[in-house]
């Protein structure tokens, strides 16, 4: 993500559910059909998108399935917002020099 700024936006809840259909139906995030939007507004240059590789992806899938027949527990994995946050009080405080 070199050279992209992080922006938030409100929108509408019809259009977050028309956002989210029109980006899985055309297999990109949201935020890259909103950078399309506003490329197509502010009349800015559009970088040609590459055309897609179907064995890239299958390429990811083999990868995915060997990983998956060493040792995954079939577990589902919890993410916790906290925990990172949690190792680091449970820290001693440093002393002051």
């Amino acid at each position: 993500m070199a050279g992209m700024i992080r922006k938030q936006i409100y929108v509408r809840k019809q259009q977050q559910q028309l956002l989210k259909r029109l980006a899985k139906a055309r297999g990109v995030s949201q935020a890259e059909i909103i950078r399309q939007a506003l490329d197509e507004q502010l009349g800015a240059r559009v970088q040609p998108r590459l055309a897609r590789d179907p064995s890239a992806l299958e390429a990811v899938l083999r990868s995915a399935l060997a990983r998956r027949r060493h040792g995954t527990t079939g577990a589902r994995y919890e993410w916790d917002r906290e925990a990172p946050y949690l190792d680091r009080t449970a820290l001693p405080p440093v002393a002051d020099r």
